[in-house]
């Protein structure tokens, strides 16, 4: 587990309560879960104190200002926009609200002091999303594409075609997501007349209702879906016997119905493919290229720059004594949410301007947070990679100076390999993005033509074999093979043209290395333990004392650590409200400002976060190319990374020979079980 025993994020900010309609001071806390945890204060933290709430923010989208607020929903409820010069449903006291919205779940109200606290948590909570959203195991390589296929060709049933942006959380979230897509209309065309009182006193009833019946759709969902996945586990053995005994015939069957299917729809698919898709498909690349090229290579500036200031600490500061404080800090570089923040916000500006609604991609969100997910992903391999490197170079036991030579010369491997396997991951990326583009779009073009003849196919398929070969999957895949050629030329023409770095497939990797072969192998480097100095501690904040029998769990509280390492001591749960506004919270306001305070023994020690959140079922990373150590043991207490000096370098730049293949970063999330609201008033959110 890539963040195991470590707290991505914590410190104050304020909350709105609907119930008492005034906003308080609560400590906040981003564990290795991703799930914003709030509690009342960083005392009832310290004390295990339940929670105020756990939140999955799934399918959730951060506005940061009150019109972007107020205009969604005034949309979500027609017919209840407030008059000008009316009281709004929701009052800011500062300048700097931060609101989780979802079309269908409740929202949450927060604000901050300055413009640098705003931003500095919308960056945080954007990774949590980001992580929240890729909820299905991308390591099930049937089962996962199988529920999206399912969920995919069930709105293609009721003509919706396109991307879907509500295709985020695990699969229960997404199940609620489409029954929800259906019933809100429904239940809104229902209940609207009966809501009473001003507009905004209808849209925050609205808010409300949506919200229960989310989570009763939800708790439904779950377990109908859990009744589904046993029944499909108990056929599994008898469909498996008879798929090994007839694999030979069901190959020969599947061969013979595609023939038959291609002669029918190839003509009409090719046409299609000429006249409608063929021409943008140039279009629709440049404009996924432009910003995914750009923050690949931020990628590469951020991690160049990370592992110069580390040299130059080592070489002024620290030598090789301090090394492993300094690469503890390097090792979580992929999971911080400000340091990798300057490389997801290249992504930003992707737009499909024409050629969206053409498509009829309803938001580009998908493609960003999938290009970003890769992102992280070429970080984690770029810093394993060398971590793994030096941790080599380490066992010859060299002199500082040599220590400083190893450093530069191990960069300039590494950039190497991360421009080959960023060229590898992007091309994957613009093929896979140009078919859940284009495919939608042909299957809603042919449709008229061709779905109705489908059934007089099913005559071709044994009655044996009916389960496992399927006409409308064969028709989809003969309409995938019209449209490949196109796509696998326009990403093969792009590499050769070398504006973005794209190497070409045929290229030879020259001078590789074997050493890069053989990443994966030996057990995980704990860099604190081996090259730390373990007298040093953390920062104040410590625990309460706790009682005997309890000092195991609260020593291995102690040792949890922060990937962003500020912890805020504010803690009086104090509300306040639009008149005298309470003190700021302080935070750095840059990264340079973090580093600062990184260097100044201010950790308070966060013991780990025992309430999980109510998914039913971990949160996952992507897979990696080769499997990495599957957990990171923490050193035995909190160590900082001295603040970087100011590097006047460029990296190097993107050359032709590569070496290596790609290594990977840590596999699956820990499993996450269900809470439900208790007595003491703890809401759980899904």
């Amino acid at each position: 587990v890539p963040l195991d025993e470590r707290v991505i994020f914590s410190g104050n900010l304020f909350q709105y309560q609907e119930d008492s309609k005034k906003w308080r001071n609560r400590f906040s806390l981003v564990p290795h879960n991703y799930g914003l945890v709030l509690y009342d204060n960083k005392v009832a933290y310290e004390r295990q104190v339940p929670p105020r709430a756990i939140i999955n923010s799934a399918g959730y989208k951060i506005l940061t200002s009150l019109d972007q607020y107020l205009e969604l929903v005034g949309n979500s409820l027609p017919g209840t926009t407030s008059k000008s010069g009316s009281a709004p449903i929701l009052k800011c006291p500062t300048q700097f609200p931060l609101i989780l919205w979802h079309p269908y779940a409740r929202h949450y109200y927060f604000c901050m002091m300055t413009e640098a606290e705003q931003d500095k948590w919308q960056a945080v909570l954007q990774d949590c999303i980001r992580h929240c959203n890729n909820g299905i195991p991308e390591d099930s390589k049937v089962e996962g594409p199988a529920f999206t296929d399912a969920i995919r060709m069930y709105r293609q049933s009721k003509e919706l075609y396109g991307t879907w942006e509500m295709l985020c959380g695990n699969e229960v979230q997404i199940l609620s997501n489409l029954v929800m897509e259906e019933l809100g209309p429904e239940l809104k065309a229902e209940l609207t007349p009966r809501l009473k009182g001003k507009p905004q006193e209808r849209q925050r009833q609205w808010i409300q209702i949506s919200d229960a019946v989310y989570r009763m759709v939800y708790e439904q969902a779950k377990a109908r879906f859990e009744e589904v996945l046993s029944k499909l586990q108990l056929a599994r053995p008898a469909m498996e016997a008879v798929i090994r005994t007839d694999m030979d015939q069901i190959i020969t069957s599947k061969e013979h119905l595609a023939s038959k299917i291609r002669g029918f729809i190839l003509p009409k698919a090719e046409v299609c493919v000429r006249n409608h898709v063929q021409p943008y498909i140039p279009s629709i690349l440049e404009a996924l290229m432009v910003p995914t090229s750009q923050g690949f290579t931020e990628v590469r500036d951020v991690f160049f720059k990370e592992v110069t200031d580390m040299n130059l600490n080592v070489i002024n500061e620290g030598g090789i004594d301090k090394l492993g404080e300094y690469m503890e800090k390097l090792s979580q570089l992929a999971y911080h949410p400000l340091k990798m923040q300057s490389c997801y916000e290249k992504m930003e500006p992707l737009r499909l301007d024409g050629l969206q609604q053409r498509f009829d991609v309803s938001s580009t969100s998908v493609f960003k947070q999938r290009a970003q997910i890769h992102m992280r992903e070429q970080m984690d391999n770029a810093v394993y990679t060398f971590e793994t490197l030096l941790h080599q170079e380490l066992g010859k036991g060299p002199t500082k100076e040599e220590l400083c030579t190893s450093i530069q010369r191990i960069l300039e491997r590494v950039l190497k390999k991360y421009d080959y396997d960023s060229s590898t991951v992007r091309k994957r990326f613009f093929r896979e993005a140009l078919l859940q583009i284009t495919i939608p779009f042909l299957l809603k073009k042919l449709a008229p033509t061709c779905k109705s003849e489908l059934p007089r196919f099913q005559e071709l398929i044994f009655e044996d074999f009916a389960r496992f070969l399927l006409v409308e999957n064969t028709y989809e895949e003969v309409v995938l093979q019209t449209v490949m050629k196109d796509i696998l030329q326009a990403v093969k023409e792009a590499a050769v043209q070398r504006k973005h770095n794209l190497y070409r497939d045929s290229m030879v990797i020259h001078n590789s290395d074997p050493n890069l072969h053989l990443l994966a192998e030996g057990a995980p480097i704990d860099w604190g333990e081996e090259y730390g100095d373990s007298s040093s501690g953390g920062g104040g904040g410590s625990p309460s004392p706790s009682p005997p029998e309890a000092a195991t769990l609260s020593e291995k509280r102690r040792r949890a650590k922060q990937v962003v390492s500020v912890v805020q001591d504010e803690e009086a749960g104090l509300s306040f409200e639009a008149g005298p506004e309470p003190p700021s919270p302080a935070s750095p306001d840059s990264v340079t400002e973090l580093r600062g305070l990184l260097a100044q023994d201010l950790r308070a020690e966060s013991p780990l976060l025992a309430s999980p959140l109510l998914n039913g079922a971990p949160a996952q990373e992507s897979p990696q190319p080769l499997a990495a150590p599957e957990a990171s043991t923490p050193p035995t207490s909190p160590r900082h990374l001295p603040p970087g000096k100011a590097v006047d370098l460029e990296p190097p730049k993107p050359s032709d020979q590569e070496t290596g293949e790609q290594v990977s970063s840590p596999g699956s999330r820990p499993p996450i079980h269900i809470t439900t609201e208790d007595s003491a008033g703890v809401q759980t959110e899904f």
